[in-house]
């Protein structure tokens, strides 16, 4: 096991990733911005180091900067966490030929599955069902028409290096399909730099469900169940689920078994999720893999009772996985509101500033990842997420019960925040009875004049 870890990240997560290494007897080392100085994982963590200016570019994306806060502490391990760099194959390599183990996949994994075109080829290689869309990257309207007259209108364009909905445009005309290519090629090009885009179908409302997967270096792999994620604005998750009110026995039996047979086709290794589209005829559809921890791991955790950063840290570490597959079993139902330093009654602006007070709700089935606290200034630099607000039941009715409960005790003064959105949907009538997709947040702003 190792003795020191340095975590490449800010905010809960890596406060979440000091509390695992604590457990297991690891030394932590927090990196920080000049805008984190204050922030609750660097007062936590064992040693921490300033890494640069306030911006994520001369700070937690400045790959030299902390590979030499690595050196500068001697650490054998770097946990990304999720965002910055923990999808950055280059930056894996880097840690790898510094001899430093990078907590995730093998850099190569990375690459190809963060590369959303070669992702859906692997996935047709391992007979996983697929949206039915262009074969590669389409670089013109020539190439976008060939492939809107086979699977004909509305197609989605997506970016074949993107994430959370940028260089993402939906077409349903000759005319807008234009216009939407060249739009999606520049967001590309401005938010990943590259401008390489691929058509898919547009699926009308569905759900989204992603698997949890666990691998070993050893041959090993698991997957722990599904989590719904179709409450989303703009393609960013702001509820999850376990389970997933939508998936059916057989359902899950038939995506379980296709997401395990993707992790064998890449040869995966360490925490990883398959995410899939469920349409209107329960028909799934692979759309993307993320190759590190997601955001709403913690969902998982509380129905099946497993530690998945720890997971993580013990496969880095060479150990086999703790558990086998028919060990896992879920065990009632659990329900994450991600409040966000956001004004949903003013289109959902971003809220940074101090918090003059918070108090974080408790009791039975209850947890909060937070590394918020009365005093806290929310700096503009960053995601706005101020914590995960988790709910367990013994089932789904149970769970919302619990989650109403749980929001009308969260307090924070001083910002806006999402607070008053999830009480709102904890009491709406489609998502207590389960009947909701991708648009279900779209309804919501709308019907609350919130647009």
């Amino acid at each position: 096991m190792f003795e020191r870890i340095l975590i490449a990240n800010r905010g809960e997560i890596a406060l979440r990733i000091i509390r695992a290494c604590k457990e297991l007897g690891i030394q932590t080392v927090a990196v920080y911005s000049r805008a984190d100085e204050r922030s609750l994982h660097v007062q936590l963590a064992d040693s921490a180091i300033c890494i640069g200016n306030s911006a994520s570019a001369e700070s937690y994306l400045h790959v030299p900067s902390i590979i030499k806060a690595a050196e500068i502490f001697d650490v054998e391990a770097i946990h990304p966490g999720y965002g910055f760099l923990a999808e950055d194959a280059h930056f894996a390599e880097i840690c790898e030929s510094c001899r430093v183990k990078f907590i995730g996949p093998h850099p190569e994994v990375i690459r190809r599955m963060g590369d959303k075109a070669e992702a859906i080829r692997a996935a047709r290689s391992a007979g996983v069902p697929v949206i039915p869309g262009s074969e590669g990257i389409v670089a013109d309207k020539a190439e976008a028409l060939k492939v809107v007259e086979k699977i004909k209108y509305p197609v989605i364009i997506k970016a074949a290096a993107g994430g959370g909905g940028r260089g993402m445009r939906v077409a349903h005309t000759d005319v807008a399909l234009t216009s939407a290519l060249q739009t999606a090629q520049a967001e590309a090009e401005a938010a990943f730099g590259n401008p390489a885009v691929y058509i898919e179908k547009y699926l009308e409302n569905p759900r989204h469900i992603e698997i949890q997967v666990l691998a070993d270096t050893r041959g090993n792999a698991v997957h722990l169940g599904e989590r719904d994620c179709s409450v989303q604005r703009r393609h960013q998750k702001l509820i999850e689920e376990a389970p997933s009110p939508a998936i059916t026995p057989s359902i899950r039996r038939a995506m379980t078994k296709a997401t395990l047979k993707l992790v064998q086709e890449v040869g995966y290794v360490n925490a990883g999720t398959i995410e899939f589209l469920l349409d209107k005829d329960s028909d799934f559809y692979f759309i993307e893999m993320n190759t590190r921890i997601q955001v709403e791991h913690t969902v998982t955790e509380m129905v099946y009772g497993v530690d998945l950063v720890k997971e993580q840290i013990r496969i880095a570490a060479g150990e086999r996985l703790s558990l086998d597959q028919r060990s896992i079993r879920p065990n009632g139902h659990a329900i994450e509101c991600r409040i966000n330093a956001e004004d949903p009654a003013d289109r959902f602006r971003p809220c940074p500033g101090t918090i003059e007070f918070c108090s974080m709700p408790g009791g039975p089935n209850v947890r909060v990842d937070s590394h918020i606290y009365s005093g806290y200034t929310v700096p503009p630099h960053y995601d706005s997420l101020l914590a995960k607000l988790l709910a367990w039941g013994r089932d789904r009715r149970e769970a919302i019960g619990t989650m109403r409960r749980a929001l009308d005790e969260f307090y924070v003064n001083g910002i806006a925040t999402t607070v008053p959105f999830h009480k709102h949907v904890m009491h709406h009538p489609k998502f207590v009875s389960g009947a909701f997709g991708n648009h279900f947040v779209d309804e919501v702003v709308r019907d609350q004049g919130w647009a």
